[in-house]
């Protein structure tokens, strides 16, 4: 596995990472009848809020981002997104590992949506997310918090 590291994000990266989602995303979204070169990347900009969201580095290069949103009653993972030639090398799992032992140390439930057919989703039910309800697009997933 490639050395990775998290960093807090800022407003300015928000082109950046917006570029790593549109490259990302789009096989999926294609497959979907989705995809638009223009609103894949604004509704990431409408959605950026550094204050919960971390910029995953590779070889101090900007390779993706993820967000951990704290909601009423759980963590909301948002925005966990990887360049396609870093996928498979087991730095999302590392990740989404180092984000899921926080949730469980405070016992918190973690909810997420992926795209219907989206390889990432095997990755989360290896990680304990079960599906909640899902419809034509998205699968919306929840994980208990894991104890012991």
């Amino acid at each position: 596995m490639a050395d990775w590291t998290l960093r807090p994000a800022t407003a300015a990266d928000v082109e950046a990472v917006a570029e790593v989602r549109a490259v990302a995303m789009r096989p999926d979204l294609e497959r979907l009848g989705r995809f638009d070169e223009r609103r894949v990347r604004q509704r990431l900009r409408d959605a950026w809020e550094p204050a919960h969201t971390w910029v995953i580095e590779v070889g101090g290069e900007l390779a993706g981002s993820v967000a951990l949103r704290r909601a009423a009653d759980c963590y909301w993972f948002e925005h966990f997104l990887l360049a396609p030639h870093l996928q498979g090398r087991g730095i999302g799992t590392a990740v989404l590992d180092s984000l899921l032992e926080r949730c469980d140390r405070e016992g918190v439930p973690v909810r997420l949506d992926v795209l219907q057919g989206s390889a990432a989703r095997r990755l989360y039910e290896r990680r304990g997310f079960t599906v909640e309800r899902e419809d034509p697009v998205d699968v919306f997933m929840v994980r208990r918090p894991h104890t012991g």
